[in-house]
């Protein structure tokens, strides 16, 4: 599926028809963008790019030049929606929810890095839209899935370091 892509880097890519492939169009592809769109290429096809800073993200647009290049994802998506199925979002935070909202809003499905929303109202505005929608969505925060986190929550609820009385984050 179109959430499970960022995944398959460490995965062995299942055999599928060319017909069965998601098109992945990829905004803030720069940085993280980069690692999302990377692991999504290896089981999907990468045909849309989007990054307003093209020296930053040069690398990937080199990387796939079979996608088409924008540099504003409104007009990449008024320009390619018919052509994509889903969405990866890694731009700064303060943009994820309203580039989220846009392609739920046309029919596309999301994977958006963390923070996905800044308030709790922007979070329930796009669920609805998403059901509405009948879009899959997922957001990035795979930091907190690792075996090193599980281990340290085994120990905690084991008792291994003591009581915690106290977390500063």
């Amino acid at each position: 599926t179109a959430t499970n892509c960022v995944n398959a880097a460490r995965v062995v890519p299942r055999k599928i028809s060319p017909n069965e492939k998601l098109n992945i169009a990829g905004v803030g592809i720069g940085g993280m963008g980069r690692g999302n769109i990377d692991a999504c290429a290896v089981s999907e096809n990468i045909v849309a790019l989007c990054d307003v800073d093209s020296g930053y993200a040069g690398g990937t647009f080199k990387a796939y030049p079979q996608a088409r290049r924008h540099t504003d994802y409104r007009k990449m998506f008024d320009a390619e929606g018919g052509k994509i199925d889903a969405v990866v979002i890694a731009t700064p935070d303060h943009t994820h929810a309203v580039i989220a909202m846009e392609a739920v809003r046309r029919g596309k499905h999301v994977y958006c890095q963390k923070p996905l929303t800044h308030s709790i109202a922007e979070a329930r505005a796009l669920t609805l839209a998403a059901r509405e929608a009948g879009v899959q969505t997922q957001m990035g925060n795979q930091g907190h899935s690792s075996d090193a986190i599980r281990r340290c929550w085994e120990w905690v609820r084991g008792g291994v370091i003591g009581p915690v009385r106290e977390v500063h984050a």
